[in-house]
């Protein structure tokens, strides 16, 4: 019994621990041209840069607020990489604005790519538009009042929408915050979160119709969601990927040199996701 208990103690760690979405990562073929894209298209702002010539490699962190509150872009060059393959599985970043036509002009006059002009969505009233960045990465630009995280969304397609919902529910802890089902359109969207999804970032997960797998690609990397205990964190992910699916990519410890402790995962179709303690993740900002 005493067992039992113990683990839905354990279980019931992620909706009691202090979760929120950090930043994202992924990687791009030249700093400078998306830092500046980002910049001049679509307001970011520069939070730091590092440059780790020991490793070739440098990243940029760029977001609408303080990495102490909002979500972040990390983005990674890699020496001498110049493009990679974003593959078929990874969706896009959103975006929202108060006004879509008038940010969607900006990166036409900046040599952006639209791929959907300004208009409301199939089915609604919402006013949306696509873009691509310099490295291929679509961005959904949505028109909504003003917000605190302006960069509102993650979307991943995945094979089986169940399991994934129930993954994140389990492993991470987050809420399905909406479903949408839209069968003349052969997908079903969940989107998941700490927070209601004006105020915050969600994840949101598609699933087309009879496809189960899709490409990775070597583009997107992972989302990285703050945590006050990456060792039970990472017993709890280990539980959930036993009935579930997906793996324990770097056990919970400290980053050599760091001194962070994480803990990183792939969930059952292959997403990584890095847990990172809170108190390690303020001190690195420091």
């Amino acid at each position: 019994m005493a067992e039992v208990a113990q683990n839905a103690e354990l279980m019931d760690w992620p909706k009691k621990d202090n979760r929120r979405f950090l930043h994202v990562v992924y990687r791009v073929g030249d700093l400078d041209r998306t830092i500046k894209f980002y910049t001049e298209c679509f307001g970011m702002k520069v939070l730091r840069q590092r440059d780790v010539p020991e490793e070739k490699y440098s990243n940029a962190f760029l977001g609408f607020g303080p990495e102490t509150s909002n979500f972040v872009v990390e983005l990674t060059y890699n020496y001498g990489v110049s493009s990679y393959d974003i593959g078929t599985g990874f969706g896009h970043f959103a975006i929202s604005t108060q006004d879509v036509s008038k940010m969607v002009e900006t990166v036409r006059a900046k040599g952006g790519n639209v791929t959907r002009e300004p208009g409301p969505v199939k089915g609604g009233s919402s006013v949306i538009a696509f873009v691509k960045d310099p490295d291929g990465y679509p961005f959904e630009l949505i028109q909504r009042g003003p917000t605190p995280e302006p960069l509102c969304q993650v979307m991943l397609r995945v094979g089986d929408l169940d399991r994934a919902i129930k993954f994140y529910e389990k492993a991470l802890g987050m809420r399905l915050l909406r479903k949408i089902e839209r069968p003349e359109y052969k997908y079903t969207i969940g989107m998941l979160g700490y927070a209601e999804e004006y105020e915050s970032i969600v994840l949101e997960l598609t699933y087309n119709y009879d496809v189960t797998e899709y490409t990775k690609g070597n583009a997107y990397a992972q989302i990285a969601i703050g945590t006050d205990d990456v060792y039970k964190s990472g017993e709890v992910v280990k539980v959930v990927n036993q009935e579930l699916g997906g793996k324990i990519t770097r056990e919970a410890g400290p980053l050599p040199g760091l001194g962070t402790k994480i803990v990183s995962f792939l969930d059952p179709d292959g997403w990584k996701t890095v847990l990172v303690d809170n108190k390690d993740f303020l001190k690195e900002l420091e």
